[in-house]
């Protein structure tokens, strides 16, 4: 059984324009073990981000072999990609990404309906089951602005986890909650690592992440390092601006990708919850797309 995850000297370099090129990314080999869970650790602007998104098909590396489960997807298309994220991989995001019209069960739905492998019986069962695993089952029936940061960061995790993912990658899983909070999320993390066994990429600032990794990968001006950096380099604001923006735009590509399965699955899905589920995607479209403008304003 090949490796869930391998990178063969893979190049990232973003063209900013003006003459300015951002080498996000240099030449990096790195092999992950099936059931590892992995910390990526490096100051802001140093590509951990963009490692993230390459791996996970939100990009695409200017050079090099993306391997994932045995499959190049290095210059596959959207189509292509798109399938390989909703088979292969499971997402979670530091703001949580989840539709804020539908309730925790019907959030974690969204994938499975996606997928369509599943009847709808056995997709809302499977979705109960995911929500009574990260301790939500008296949650079910809530909308996520009647959720705490904690329990929606708990949904996201429940919704990653509904294809059965080989893979699940996470951005900054704790950021947006408290310390106490954010603990509790590494350790149901982990414990899902340990249960499940799926593979658990993270990046992460957070040293409570870091303490149950299997392993750790220090990052440092696009280059993963064998040790942890000793000189704090202060990156500058192109590259940290870039960075964010990368992120936003890894969101807004996942986003895209959700509203296309959303209008192939039309016909299969009842008027209102097709329609609920549109109107959340379309405000949190609106939301990133203003947030990438005003990135790209602040960088003039």
């Amino acid at each position: 059984m090949s490796d869930p995850v391998e990178l063969r000297d893979v190049v990232k370099t973003y063209d900013l324009g003006g003459g300015i090129r951002v080498d996000a990314l240099r030449g990096i080999d790195l092999t992950i073990k099936r059931g590892e869970f992995i910390s990526i650790m490096g100051p802001s602007g140093c590509g951990k981000t963009t490692l993230l998104n390459i791996i996970g098909g939100l990009d695409s590396p200017t050079d090099g072999q993306v391997i994932i489960d045995g499959i190049n997807i290095a210059r596959m298309g959207e189509g292509e990609l798109a399938r390989i994220r909703r088979e292969k991989i499971g997402f979670v995001f530091q703001f949580f990404n989840l539709v804020p019209l539908l309730t925790a069960l019907e959030n974690v739905q969204i994938p499975m309906i996606f997928t369509g492998r599943l009847p709808n019986a056995e997709i809302k069962k499977r979705a109960i089951e995911l929500l009574h695993l990260v301790g939500l089952e008296h949650r079910l029936h809530h909308r996520p602005a009647q959720m705490s940061g904690g329990e929606q960061q708990r949904v996201a995790i429940a919704r990653a986890l509904a294809n059965e993912p080989s893979i699940i990658l996470a951005d900054e899983p704790t950021g947006n909650v408290d310390q106490e909070t954010g603990w509790k999320i590494v350790r149901l993390i982990k414990g899902l690592n340990e249960t499940l066994g799926q593979t658990c990429i993270i990046v992460t600032h957070d040293p409570a992440i870091a303490q149950v990794s299997e392993r750790i990968l220090y990052m440092i001006d696009g280059r993963i390092i064998s040790e942890p950096p000793r000189l704090t380099i202060n990156p500058s604001s192109n590259i940290l601006a870039d960075e964010r923006r990368q992120m936003l735009l890894a969101e807004l590509r996942w986003l895209e990708a959700s509203i296309k399965s959303l209008e192939r699955r039309k016909t299969k899905l009842s008027q209102e919850s097709y329609a609920e589920a549109k109107i959340g995607y379309e405000k949190q479209l609106e939301r990133l797309k203003k947030a990438i403008q005003e990135s790209y304003e602040k960088r003039r």
